[in-house]
């Protein structure tokens, strides 16, 4: 007899239509789109997807975008090497100046 997986979460409503894989890595999808991610910039948890591609965080109100779906370490690297090259650009220009 086979094994019966449970399913849980909104793939319910396809019942027995699209099959398993698909309705499994659907789930997954939306798990993890619905989960809050951490904000490159306050590295705090609290960003919450909005739209595709776009994220708001709750604690520090900065808008930004990142992956389609959900975000990754690379969007915080990306965040911390932008925000190391404005400390860059500030402290060469602070050097032109004296």
């Amino acid at each position: 007899m086979a094994i019966v997986k449970k399913q849980f979460g909104s793939v319910k409503r396809y019942g027995v239509r699209y099959g398993r894989r698909l309705k499994n890595k659907l789930a997954d999808v939306e798990e993890k789109s619905k989960k809050l991610g951490k904000c490159p910039y306050c590295r705090k948890l609290g960003a919450k997807r909005i739209a595709v591609g776009i994220w708001i965080c709750r604690k520090c109100g900065s808008k930004f975008t990142g992956n389609a779906y959900y975000l990754e370490e690379k969007a915080e690297a990306a965040a911390a090497e932008q925000e190391e090259k404005v400390v860059v650009f500030k402290s060469k220009k602070a050097e032109e100046e004296a």
